[in-house]
């Protein structure tokens, strides 16, 4: 029998933390609860979880460092942040530390365990690739190594970046619009409510790692009114 997925919840707010412990491991999940920072930095980096729920209101430890300390050891690791605001400033924090995706309070339960799915599903399946993928100029990423190198730098990605790229090296004849990569990336589903800033923050991420100057990009370019696309050497 094929063992189940394993969860944390870090969340401080009790009501909270049992209720999506019970909804998840209503779900089939194992799963894990923490209520604070510290306890929940050192159950995440034990290395035996597939996903992460991390509040960003802790006590001890916020979820902004945590992420940031993860992120320093675990590229792998998924994370979503619950935020308290739905402000664009801890939205932009929490995607720029390494989170896969964030949901903010008060949130639809319901709206939760499909995300979750999502980022699970696609982080599952981005373990069983691993291409080389060359672009101009010599650089090169190897998606299995979350790695690549372009000339003496040596690049470091997280899971989602990779993903981005593999996707878009996949469909690199034409550009690949901003819902496109959030149902095939994310995986979300097209009827859900998401905002497209996620998609343009990891964008903007990529860039500043892949080109040589991220405000003129060569390799990933945005085609207006289309979306993006990655330019694979002829």
């Amino acid at each position: 029998m094929k063992k189940p997925l394993r969860i944390l919840v870090v969340e401080d707010e009790e009501a909270i933390r049992t209720g999506l412990l019970d909804v998840f491991i209503y779900h089939g999940y194992e799963v894990h609860g923490s209520d604070n920072g510290p306890d929940g930095l050192e159950k995440a980096l034990s290395g035996r979880y597939d996903l992460l729920l991390l509040d960003v209101m802790l006590p001890g430890m916020n979820g902004f460092d945590i992420c940031n300390a993860i992120r320093q050891q675990d590229r792998q690791l998924a994370i979503i942040m619950l935020t308290a605001k739905n402000s664009d400033e801890e939205i932009i924090q929490g995607l720029k530390l390494g989170a896969d995706d964030y949901v903010a309070k008060p949130f639809s339960v319901a709206q939760l365990v499909s995300r979750v799915e999502a980022v699970l599903r696609r982080s599952q399946a981005s373990l069983a690739q691993a291409p080389i993928i060359e672009l101009a100029g010599g650089l090169r990423i190897d998606t299995e190594n979350l790695s690549g190198e372009s000339g003496q730098s040596q690049l470091v990605f997280t899971r989602r970046e990779i993903d981005i790229i593999k996707y878009l090296a996949a469909h690199c004849t034409r550009p690949v619009s901003r819902e496109e990569l959030l149902t095939s990336v994310w995986g979300y589903a097209r009827n859900l409510d998401i905002e497209t800033r996620t998609v343009d923050i990891h964008i903007a991420k990529l860039r500043r790692k892949i080109e040589t100057d991220a405000k003129t990009p060569n390799h990933l370019v945005t085609v207006r009114g289309a979306g993006y696309r990655l330019m694979m050497p002829d």
